[in-house]
């Protein structure tokens, strides 16, 4: 079979007897990234997911790759500084995934409540 065939619904039944070196639970992107690492590092890998893949949370996603500014007003400076080194390391090893979304935020005078992004 070839590296990249599609199983058949009875190969796929039969293989689930063979042990898998790791197993996922979570479809989501976490999980489906885990899965992805695993089999390209040459890993038996099964992966559950409790409804359709990326259903919970990994749906309803911005899609933003954030430097942390939520957790900046928190004073949580280092989670600042690892989300903000992440977010650089995206950057630089994957170019064509991520790109970098400028925006404003508009301030007007006499706002007197917070706005809400941290």
């Amino acid at each position: 079979m070839l590296e990249h065939d599609v199983l058949s619904r009875d190969e796929q039944l039969a293989s689930l007897g063979r042990p898998l070196d790791v197993l996922v639970i979570g479809g989501g992107i976490t999980g489906a990234g885990v899965a992805l690492d695993a089999v390209t590092r040459g890993y038996r890998v099964g992966l559950v997911e409790q409804a359709d893949f990326a259903s919970g949370t990994s749906s309803r996603s911005t899609k933003l790759i954030h430097g942390g500014i939520r957790y900046l007003a928190r004073g949580e400076l280092k989670l600042v500084g690892e989300a903000l080194r992440e977010r650089a390391r995206l950057l630089r090893l994957a170019p064509h995934l991520v790109r970098p979304q400028p925006f404003l935020i508009p301030l007007y005078e006499g706002l007197t409540r917070p706005l809400g992004v941290a």
